[in-house]
């Protein structure tokens, strides 16, 4: 595996990796300002025994953008055991700076015992070395390795601190063969710390150490790719102490060499990072001149930077902010923060709302509901996008969750708006669309009961009956969903309900609930296109003309199903015998089929999610959004644009941080067998000395001529040629994201709810088409010498295909279990399937490998019944089983 594709395991789960000096690093910056020796103002309030006090310097340092916390408790004056063990106890139970690592730094290994007993998870151990022989730095690392502790080694032994590359090379080098060797640490669990010292000191000596530590890095990298690299960045500026602007620019030159020599993380001050190219452009050379010790004959550079140093002084930073806004009424500044998904102040304004009105609801029905009126009518206008409208919710929910306390004491309820009862349908797992619609309709004064996924329909209709609900809503995304649904509507009318009933989901459409799902039920089956859809609907059936807009979706559906039915001869079909006479015509004889490299099941456990992010297609992520566009086009797009490049630039914001934080994590399975087609549409596969026949359809509809009726079987050597052929499959999942949704609905934030739904299915999909790359260039490897673009690999420009079953090629869901025995069920894939097949968790993808460079991807349409009696024969099962699952394609 790449270099890239190590994951970094001294970040524990909560950890945060969210800066990045260069985008296509994943340098970690670790806050130093914890640390006595560092830091005045924090050696003195501990000493003086003020740890809240100090835990502010923690909290300024996580807000500043540190991804790991260097605490140091090394001073004379202190009891270094007991204030390690106070301070570090007091930041586990400070949930906002507990959330990034902790880097126990000390030169005295008691103190970094007593740390390691108060950390929770993964930390890092700064550090052990060689300096007093080998048989202490094996008893030192064996207790790190006890605890799971990630360990900087410094490059120091006996003879003294490596001050050289070479030195620092052979002193890692030998330090990672006794971890790995006789202690048995995992070299992704090594951090080396080549000693990063003062440049630009006017000694000559000294000026080559920021490109010794440079190139070191380099080669430590080279030999030993799994280990990582840091370092105290500080150190090359320290003798410019006092000139912050200066120590600022060296920082960041340094940083952008040394990222792309190797270096993983670096102790530096979070607040004092700047940007490589926002120096300016003299003080930038200057400090390359230095850094790089170029020009530097007799100190001629130091010298210049030097002079250059005595001409400045140290820049202060300051985000200057419009907060004109704030000196409006209650009603102004709540409506403002409403319309602009502004959560800062919430608490404060609502307080202040709840003093001047007489009753608390009477906030929320006021200048709350006032602020989403204007938030509805933008959005209705087109004037805001769904991204906004989610971040008003959040801002509302916060409100009213202050405000209802004190309306459970007056013994009010919150709202009497009509409730909205919200479903996924029993065996559907998929929700995204779903919850957009929650959200958009509580942003519109409507109360939404979500029951959630998997929902039984008797479940569903008796708490419809209860809370009296106005009407339901189901959705769902898997074809067996809109059988699910069409049961519904069935129960509906069984029950003798009046109620209207929503369907949505992406593979509803109005054709569908118009012929299939509305003759179900008499009172009201209405399509709901997508979200924004939503609310003119709701609308619609709660006002004085709902009678008339029923009937009129009951004539337009009712002129659907007459189009319907008046297209169907239209399209011709040829027996399933004709069918298979015309199957691809492939010269097996001139074919040299390729072989895999390896036969059965691997499985890719916590597969690196930085690698799969790379994968990613984005357009899908904005229509989930219901901005419609290319990528990256519609990041300039005159009307979404700027809206598309928050949601953007949010989307990875969040992805940095749940990648760091190692909440999520991507597990896959692939395999290969021998196969061969045994009958037209039967392959059958090897699986050591069992056999698995998969069952396929083939296309009945009639064709041009020279155009075949295909069939995934085509694609597999024929048993007859004597040609040994392979069939591959694979599913990939994305696990961990409902600590997120419980997260994300306790903090009353849709916004960051969506998201990660919405980025878990981009990042199973990407996980898909990075697993079949290395299948094609890898582990099949019939593809070796491909170079595709990103682009090329959205428009499926590569060999082979990868169908997944219940989809077109290949409709028959029930397959689906022919390809979890092949994989190993649940306990390699570490998914379950549903009674209906979904796959849980939702962000799932499972599917099969053909490499002939004739497969291709296609739908297989309508079959006829002679073609499904014979499946029903191949299958070896009910005519009654069959006919539910493969209703999608039955020409009835």
């Amino acid at each position: 595996m790449s270099e890239s594709a190590v994951i970094k395991p001294y970040l524990r789960l909560s950890g945060l990796e969210s800066l990045v000096v260069r985008p296509e690093s994943n340098f970690i910056n670790i806050g130093e300002r914890t640390n006595v020796t560092g830091s005045k103002k924090f050696a003195r309030l501990v000493r003086e025994n003020k740890y809240e006090e100090a835990l502010s310097i923690a909290r300024q340092q996580v807000e500043n953008g540190a991804q790991m916390l260097d605490v140091n408790m090394d001073d004379a004056m202190l009891d270094g055991v007991t204030a390690m063990t106070t301070f570090l106890n007091l930041v586990q139970s400070e949930p906002d700076i507990a959330k990034i690592p902790i880097m126990i730094d000390s030169s005295k290994f008691a103190i970094i015992e007593a740390g390691l007993k108060c950390v929770q998870g993964k930390c890092i151990v700064n550090s052990i070395s060689m300096k007093e022989g080998e048989e202490k730095f094996i008893r030192e690392a064996e207790i790190c390795k006890m605890f799971g502790a990630a360990v900087v080694v410094m490059a120091f032994d006996e003879k003294g601190q490596a001050d050289t590359k070479e030195r620092k090379i052979q002193i890692c080098r030998k330090a990672y063969q006794i971890l790995t060797e006789k202690v048995g640490y995992p070299p992704q669990d090594i951090i080396f710390d080549p000693n990063i010292f003062a440049i630009a000191t006017g000694i000559e000596e000294h000026n080559n150490y920021a490109v010794d530590f440079i190139e070191a890095t380099r080669e430590i990298k080279r030999l030993m790719p799994l280990a990582k690299v840091s370092g105290g960045v500080s150190n090359v500026s320290f003798s410019f102490r006092g000139n912050d602007h200066v120590r600022e620019a060296m920082h960041a030159v340094f940083l952008y060499h040394a990222i792309k020599a190797g270096l993983d993380m670096g102790i530096v001050n979070a607040g004092q990072l700047i940007v490589y190219d926002e120096i300016e452009p003299q003080l930038r050379q200057l400090c390359e001149d230095v850094v790089l010790n170029r020009n530097n004959d007799n100190n001629e550079a130091t010298e210049k930077l030097i002079v250059f140093a005595e001409t400045v002084k140290a820049k202060g930073k300051e985000v200057v902010k419009d907060d004109a806004w704030r000196k409006g009424t209650v009603e102004e500044r709540l409506s403002y923060s409403l319309v602009n998904g502004i959560t800062d102040f919430i608490d404060m304004d609502t307080e202040d709302a709840r003093l001047k009105y007489p009753r608390p609801l009477d906030v929320i029905e006021g200048p709350l509901m006032d602020g989403m009126n204007v938030v509805g009518d933008l959005f209705g206008s087109g004037k805001m996008f769904l991204p906004q409208v989610v971040k008003s919710a959040r801002v509302m929910k916060k409100s009213v969750a202050i405000l209802t306390p004190y309306i459970e004491a007056e013994k009010t309820e919150v709202t009497d708006a009509p409730i909205i009862l919200t479903a996924t349908v029993k065996g559907d797992v998929h929700d995204i669309g779903k919850n957009i619609v929650g959200v958009v309709l509580g942003c519109n004064g409507y109360q939404v009961k979500d029951m959630g996924v998997m929902v039984p329909t008797d479940k569903l209709l008796d708490e419809a009956e209860r809370c009296g609900a106005a009407m339901v809503g189901v959705s769902g995304l898997i074809t067996p969903s809109l059988d699910e649904m069409v049961h519904v509507a069935h129960e509906m009318k069984r029950r003798g309900m009046t109620i209207p009933l929503l369907i949505g989901g992406a593979t509803t459409s109005r054709i569908h609930t118009a012929v299939k799902i509305a003759p179900q039920y008499d009172n009201g089956v209405i399509h709901v296109a997508d979200a924004s859809k939503s609310v003119t609907v709701a609308g619609s059936l709660l006002n004085e003309k709902k009678e008339k807009f029923l009937e009129d979706i009951k004539t337009e559906y009712q002129k659907v199903r007459t189009d319907f039915e008046n297209k169907k001869p239209v399209k011709k079909y040829i027996s399933y015998e004709e069918a298979q006479a015309n199957k691809v015509q492939i010269n097996w004889e001139a074919y040299n089929t390729p072989a895999p490299t390896f036969t059965g099941t691997r499985t890719f456990e916590n597969y690196d999610l930085n690698e799969i992010r790379q994968f990613i297609d984005w357009k899908p992520y904005f229509i989930a959004w219901e901005l419609h566009g290319s990528f990256p086009q519609i990041l300039t797009d005159e009307t979404v644009g700027v809206e598309a490049t928050k949601l953007y630039n949010d989307a990875n914001a969040l992805l940095d941080k749940v990648i760091a934080e190692k909440g999520l994590t991507a597990h896959g399975a692939i395999g290969f067998w021998p196969a061969n087609a045994v009958a037209s549409d039967t392959i059958r596969v090897k699986n050591g000395t069992a056999e698995i026949h998969l069952e396929y359809l083939r296309q009945q509809i009639k064709k041009a001529p020279g155009q075949p009726n295909l069939s995934l079987a085509d694609f597999i050597a024929p048993v007859s040629t004597g040609i040994e052929d392979y069939i591959g499959a694979f599913t990939v999942t994305i696990e961990g994201i409902e600590k997120y949704i419980k997260k994300f609905e306790a903090e009353y934030d849709d916004y960051n709810k969506i998201s990660i739904q919405a980025l878990c299915d981009r990042l199973v999909e990407s996980f898909a088409e990075c697993l079949h790359q290395r299948v094609r260039k890898e582990f099949w490897g019939f593809a070796k010498d491909e170079n595709l673009t990103k682009e090329d690999l959205i428009k499926e420009r590569y060999q082979g295909i990868r169908p997944a079953p219940g989809y077109p090629a290949c409709p028959d869901h029930l397959e689906k279990h022919k390809l979890f025995k092949l994989l190993g069920g649940k306990n390699t894939t570490h998914i379950n399937l549903t009674d209906s097949l979904a796959m849980y968790p939702a962000s799932s993808v499972c599917g099969w490998y053909f490499s002939h460079p004739r497969s291709q991807y296609f739908g297989i349409g309508k079959i006829k019944e002679d073609q499904f009696e014979d499946y029903v024969q191949r299958s070896r099962l009910t005519e009654e089983q069959l006919r539910l699952w493969l209703r999608p394609v039955l020409n009835d």
